[in-house]
């Protein structure tokens, strides 16, 4: 051959004798095949064959391998993003005309997606108590086609009976999916209490370097995937396989990772509870937790995320105390090896269920710096907003404040 044709062709080198450990990065959009007979059968191939880049290369294919291990399922699915995961779970299976409910207590992205395009689809949404399954009962008809959860609720914890919520839901032939996100395939396992798809958000505990965006579905039955599949083909849906083999990477560590958060968010959760200016401390682990009898009966552990709110008189303070925090980041998001604090609200995105009390929870992600060192970080936090608390009642002790 001569010099150009050379550079353009790669030459086949032996990977014989070749076993690393990691996974190796497989880019590639073109696949090639041996003759025209073997492109002409490309459709053949089915699901678990390779035909384009799109639909997945080795790389891919190990981590979504991995995740069906994990989540007890027949089939993964690679998105961009968690967000991208849950809409994908829930497109194929409707139409206009159709019904669908979802979880008063769901991210609020998938309460958006459902009252903006599924309505604009011609789809009927409507929103269930997470803690009331007679309210679920009550609202679902033939029309539905899938029920959606997430549990623990989002912020606010909520834990589902899902067991029962897919029964009410199968009774009337409706599909059961769950955010997955908080709990991860480690500490439930959604398929195995009734659900027929599982979506996580890889970006969070899986990846865990809050440098990765990308999620995942996991389906319960084979007769889901080909919707599933073919919508991801039509709307061209794929994941980078260089991003895909980070998440592989944070994988192997996510055991060891979650466990770590997982005990230090309980002990944080346990001590701030009996702060005078903590309301109410939301951890489903909290033996005192009103969904601790069913988050104990279904789940295999808990998470390093959990939120707190505050009392009247304190909450209006909380948002100019955040600054006190010198380790705990402020930013949304959660599962890295940085801890981070996000204020969020969540009066606004309820409608079967009704958010008493200040509209301002703080919701904490642990990390995994010195654990003592984050104790006083939250310590100081604390102290800033009791001070502040007392210069609003007490305007002499305002010094006392800007400089704490």
């Amino acid at each position: 051959m001569k010099d150009l044709t050379q550079c353009v062709l790669t030459p086949a080198v032996s990977s014989e004798g070749f076993d690393p450990l990691g996974v190796g990065v497989h880019r590639g959009s073109t696949i090639v095949f041996k003759d025209a007979a073997a492109y002409a059968a490309r459709g053949e191939r089915g699901h678990q064959g390779y035909s384009y880049g799109l639909y997945g290369t080795p790389t891919t294919r190990t981590l979504e391998a991995k995740l069906t291990s994990l989540e007890g399922g027949v089939w993964s699915f690679l998105t961009p993003s968690g967000q991208a995961a849950n809409a994908l779970a829930i497109l194929p299976f409707v139409a206009a005309g159709d019904h669908v409910l979802i979880v008063d207590t769901a991210y609020p992205p998938m309460r958006d997606l459902a009252e903006t395009d599924l309505r604009r689809l011609g789809v009927d949404v409507d929103f269930f108590d997470p803690l009331a399954p007679e309210d679920l009962s009550g609202k679902i008809s033939d029309r539905t086609k899938i029920v959606w959860c997430e549990s623990p609720g989002s912020t606010t914890m909520e834990v589902l009976d899902l067991p029962r919520i897919s029964a009410i839901a199968h009774a009337r032939g409706a599909l059961v999916g769950v955010d997955n996100t908080w709990a991860t395939p480690l500490n439930f396992k959604p398929l195995l209490h009734g659900a027929d798809i599982v979506t996580e958000a890889l970006t969070k505990f899986v990846s865990g370097h809050s440098d990765i965006l990308m999620g995942s579905i996991t389906i319960g039955d084979e007769a889901l995937l080909q919707p599933i599949r073919s919508l991801v083909g039509r709307m061209g849906i794929g994941v980078s396989p260089d991003d895909a083999s980070l998440v592989l990477r944070g994988f192997e560590t996510l055991g060891v990772r979650l466990r770590h958060s997982e005990r230090v968010a309980l002990n944080f959760a346990r001590r701030m509870a009996k702060h005078p200016l903590v309301d109410a401390v939301l951890h489903p682990a909290l033996e005192n937790f009103a969904g601790h009898a069913v988050w104990k009966r279904d789940f295999l552990g808990s998470s390093g995320v959990f939120s707190m709110t505050f009392t009247d008189e304190a909450s209006p303070h909380v948002a100019a105390a955040l600054d006190t925090f010198r380790l705990f980041a402020i930013g949304a998001s959660w599962g890295g090896t940085r801890s981070l604090v996000a204020p969020m609200s969540v009066e606004r995105f309820r409608s079967a269920t009704a958010w008493g009390g200040p509209d301002l929870i703080l919701r904490l992600s642990i990390g995994l710096e010195d654990e003592e060192e984050l104790w006083t970080d939250i310590e100081s936090f604390l102290a800033n907003l009791e001070q502040r608390l007392v210069a609003s009642v007490n305007p002499e002790r305002i010094e006392g404040v800007r400089h704490g």
